[in-house]
């Protein structure tokens, strides 16, 4: 995402934006901000063990001790980057409103969601920290599960270079730390908390970033100009599904665009949230609302609120519209209930 009031555009996201030809394009630059998001990109995971303060690993500890629940359970992060130059500045707004939206509107019990935040009393979301809690997650899921996570920070892709990605690109989504931990990449956000879904569970993940749209890397995405079910599955043949389960994703925007974090909606002009936030929360207010109606009001909003002349670049990039993504583990029927 990016800020609205500075810069507005996400000058670390847009090194790939697709052009008039849909087709994904690179700066070909050899220094700045493309080789350096490469390297973080390409960081593999390390132990960092021996480096983790004291306080670290009793953070750690304690997620890996989160009472097991069965029913609905949900892992929400905000990232703000704080103190870093990628600083976000509604992100914590986000993921209270969204706990919020889980207790009032979906029952969900409030012991059985837990933040990762830059905040207290919260655990900062750093990449070991954001693992942890989607194995929780999903551990020992079992038929009637109701599985919510929820991630609103910065997005970024690169090139992949082993035949997986449909469109050539891995996506993947920012840690606090990312800079010296490295990111989380869709293939790995896939085999922690899609592969696991047995028969009966539900997993819904709503992603607010910038190239999110298919983050979980999940075999069927929707397509709300042809209204039809796009094969998003991998040409290398690798298998992204579930073991029985039903995976559902509903992003920022799709994988080549940009997303944004502004004031837009705020009524004192000056609140900032993620706007996909904001239209989703807004939308699931109707109780019949259906996934197909979720897009349609996302999209309209988000359309509104450019037609009244607000500078959301980090939405309009190139003059193309955030176009909220769905993306599920198998075809479904866009017109049936949005239930958690």
């Amino acid at each position: 995402m990016s800020s609205v009031t500075d810069h507005i555009c996400c000058s670390d996201c847009q090194q790939f934006v697709s052009d008039d030809k849909e087709q994904a394009r690179s700066v070909s630059d050899t220094k700045g901000p493309r080789v350096f998001f490469e390297n973080m990109f390409h960081r593999r995971n390390v132990s960092y063990t021996n480096v983790l303060s004291s306080y670290d690993k009793s953070t750690l500890e304690s997620i890996r001790n989160w009472e097991p629940v069965n029913g609905k359970r949900a892992v929400l992060c905000g990232v703000m980057y704080d103190k870093q130059k990628y600083k976000l500045k509604g992100t914590n707004y986000d993921v209270i409103n969204m706990r919020e939206l889980l207790i009032s509107r979906f029952r969900f019990p409030s012991s059985s969601i837990h933040i990762l935040a830059e905040m207290e009393p919260h655990p900062h979301p750093t990449k070991r920290n954001i693992q942890e809690a989607l194995r929780w997650l999903v551990k020992d899921n079992q038929a009637g599960d109701s599985l919510v996570f929820y991630f609103s920070g910065h997005g970024l892709r690169k090139r992949d270079f082993f035949y997986d990605e449909v469109d050539g690109f891995n996506e993947a989504i920012c840690p606090v730390d990312f800079i010296s931990a490295g990111m989380i990449v869709d293939n790995d956000i896939n085999d922690t908390i899609v592969r696991p879904l047995k028969n009966g569970v539900k997993l819904h993940a709503v992603v607010d970033a910038c190239h999110s749209g298919t983050i979980l890397d999940l075999q069927d995405v929707y397509s709300t100009k042809k209204n039809v079910w796009l094969d998003n599955r991998s040409p290398s043949g690798a298998y992204k599904g579930t073991s029985g389960g039903h995976a559902i994703s509903v992003s920022a925007c799709e994988d080549n665009q940009l997303a944004a974090d502004t004031s837009a909606f705020s009524e004192s002009g000056k609140q900032m949230e993620g706007a996909m936030t904001y239209t989703f929360r807004k939308a699931v207010e109707n109780p019949n609302v259906t996934y197909a109606g979720l897009l349609a009001s996302m999209h309209k909003d988000i359309l509104a609120a450019k037609e009244k002349g607000f500078s959301l670049r980090g939405l309009f990039h190139l003059e193309r519209l955030q176009e909220p993504q769905l993306s599920s583990s198998k075809v479904f029927d866009v017109n049936e209930p949005f239930v958690l």
